[in-house]
C-alpha cells in the first residue's frame, strides 16, 4: 500500500469523522440522545480527558486544566510517533495489513487531536443550548477542546434480578461506552494489528530473517 492510498484512508476517515462530530456539535444539547434502534443511540456527550473519560487530574494532584494541556501535548506526541511509524513502514514497504492498521490508528489519533486542540476556539458551550460553529462566545482555547463523542450501543440494557445477591436491582447495561468515528477507527486498527499480527508484521519478520542470514 502506498502512501497516496494511506493518505485517501487517513482523509476519508477524518472527514467522516469531523462532519459528524460538527453536526452532532451544531444540532444537540448535551445530554440529548435519539433513538435508531433499540440497541443503538445517538447520545451527545463531551469527553473532557483520556480513554473512558478518565482525567489526569483524577490520578494526578494537578488541576482539570493542566492535566487537559498536558494530556493534549502527549496526544501531539503520540500522533508525531505514530506518523513516524506509518511514514517507516510505507518506505520499508511493509505489509498492506500493516500500513491499513497504522493508517486507521493515526487517523483516529489525528481526529480527536483536532477536537482537544480547536474545539474550544470555535465553539460555544452546549449545555441547555446547542452550540455554533465559530461561536464569538467560544467555551475555551486552544488545547482546552473538548472530544464530542455520539455512538452509542446499550446491546443489554436490564436489571438484575431481585434474588443476585449484592447487584439485585441493579440496572445492567452492555455495551456501555460512548464514543466517536475516530475512537472506532483507533480500535480497529489496533484490533486488525492483535487479529492478523503475523500477516501485519510478515515481512518486517522475514527482513530480520534475511539480515540474520547474512550476518
Amino acid at each position: 500500500m502506498n502512501l497516496k492510498k494511506s493518505i485517501a484512508l487517513i482523509f476519508i476517515i477524518l472527514l467522516i469523522d469531523q462532519i459528524s462530530k460538527i453536526y452532532i456539535k451544531t444540532h444537540f444539547i448535551l445530554g440529548e440522545s435519539v433513538d435508531v434502534f433499540s440497541w443503538f443511540k445517538i447520545l451527545f456527550i463531551e469527553n473532557e480527558g483520556a480513554a473512558w473519560g478518565t482525567k489526569l487530574s483524577d490520578l494526578l494532584p494537578i488541576s482539570d486544566s493542566t492535566g487537559k494541556l498536558v494530556l493534549t501535548v502527549f496526544r501531539l506526541f503520540a500522533i508525531a510517533g505514530i506518523g513516524y511509524w506509518l511514514l517507516d513502514s510505507i518506505r520499508k514497504e511493509a505489509s498492506k495489513t500493516l500500513v491499513i492498521a497504522v493508517s486507521l490508528i493515526f487517523a483516529g489519533a489525528v481526529g480527536n487531536i483536532v477536537d482537544s486542540l480547536f474545539y474550544g476556539l470555535i465553539f460555544n458551550d452546549s449545555y441547555s443550548t446547542v452550540a455554533t460553529f465559530f461561536s464569538a462566545d467560544p467555551y475555551g482555547g486552544l488545547f482546552y477542546g473538548k472530544v464530542v463523542d455520539m455512538l452509542y450501543f446499550p446491546l443489554i440494557d436490564a436489571t438484575w434480578p431481585d434474588w443476585m445477591p449484592l447487584v439485585g436491582g441493579d440496572t445492567f447495561r452492555f455495551f456501555e461506552p460512548v464514543f466517536n468515528i475516530a475512537d472506532t477507527a483507533i480500535s480497529t486498527g489496533v484490533g486488525i494489528l492483535i487479529v492478523f499480527n503475523k500477516k501485519a508484521f510478515s515481512k518486517t519478520q522475514e527482513a530480520a530473517a534475511e539480515t540474520d542470514q547474512k550476518e
